[in-house]
């Protein structure tokens, strides 16, 4: 197979397009003929060093694809085969083949094509687990969505919207912002020109909202604090700002009944995820099916070009997915 490994940490030059022998699926896996890769963030830290597969999983970055499942291993019925699927995989994506967990391949949703469909497994199975499981979003409730142009914030944007709920998020431009206000959010805050904690307030008339989903941490979590209502969430996603210890003020969690709380996803069982995947399939593929939650691609590229795919997306201006095809 052809794949894209990182020959050392470093910049997007690292990534290197080689052959390698085909994986062969283990028990209750399926090896896929990957049609597309989806880049997300976690494959930027991983090149730079930052944050390393786990035990077990492919050097090769990659947590998402979509394909054609090509042979199963002991455990799976040999009638997958030539299934089209979307998957969700702890590493190993960006390649022409690729194993992934029977149980974490989802259908290809009715009327989206396959090459789009790589970019709904990692955002789906983030915001769904995080902001309707963990942060118990409800019909009627109003939610911040920090990062509201990425891949995850445009999936959280309208997953919020079609159960109900309404969406702020904020954004680095004007141009972001009303990407965001086209895709269903309530309102936009541009955060280089806005103090988002000022504009909550004001557009909740003084409440805040009952939930925050936070890419960035550090300096934002008192912020976030401030921004959050009575009985309010914080759910912790990731850490962009850089340092992993922030400030916390109990007496506003005590005060307000505040709940804390976060998650990461390619670390956990496939036991665990097998639970995120089940919901997923009942509960927001029905939306994908009918149009209220699609994709949202800013652009392709070839396998062979994973490193301009990766400076665009550490340049932050792109709004939605990137994806790689092969």
């Amino acid at each position: 197979m052809h794949c894209v490994e990182i020959r050392e940490p470093g910049g997007p030059e690292v990534l290197e397009l080689v052959e390698r022998p085909d994986p062969v699926p283990d028990h209750g896996e399926v090896l896929i003929g990957v049609i597309a890769a989806g880049v997300n963030r976690p494959d930027v830290l991983q090149r730079r060093g930052a944050y390393p597969p786990p035990r077990g999983a492919s050097d090769l970055p990659g947590l998402e694809v979509s394909g054609t499942i090509l042979d199963v291993g002991e455990g799976v019925p040999a009638a997958r085969i030539g299934e089209a699927v979307c998957a969700l995989v702890p590493g190993g994506g960006y390649a022409t083949r690729c194993v992934a967990a029977a149980e974490l391949c989802l259908p290809v949703p009715d009327g989206l094509d396959i090459v789009s469909s790589a970019g709904l497994p990692e955002t789906c199975f983030t915001v769904w687990s995080n902001v309707f499981d963990r942060g118990r979003l409800a019909a009627g409730e109003t939610a911040l969505f920090h990062g509201g142009s990425s891949g995850i914030g445009t999936t959280a944007i309208q997953m919020a919207a079609a159960r109900g709920a309404r969406a702020i998020v904020t954004a680095g431009s004007d141009e972001k912002c009303q990407a965001c206000l086209e895709l269903g959010a309530f309102a936009a805050i541009n955060y280089r020109e806005h103090d988002f904690v000022e504009e909550v307030k004001r557009l909740t008339g003084g409440r805040g909202v009952d939930l925050i989903l936070d890419i960035v941490g550090g300096s934002y979590v008192p912020r976030n604090l401030a921004a959050l209502a009575m009985d309010g969430r914080l759910v912790q996603i990731g850490l962009m700002e850089g340092p992993p210890e922030a400030p916390v003020d109990f007496r506003k969690i005590l005060g307000r009944r505040l709940t804390l709380t976060g998650s990461t996803l390619r670390a956990r069982s496939v036991a665990e995820k097998a639970v995120i995947a089940r919901a997923v399939t009942a509960e927001v593929w029905p939306m994908v099916a009918d149009g209220r939650v699609r994709p949202v691609v800013h652009r392709t590229f070839p396998l062979a070009e994973a490193a301009a795919a990766h400076r665009v997306m550490e340049s932050s201006e792109h709004i939605g997915k990137i994806l790689l095809t092969t």
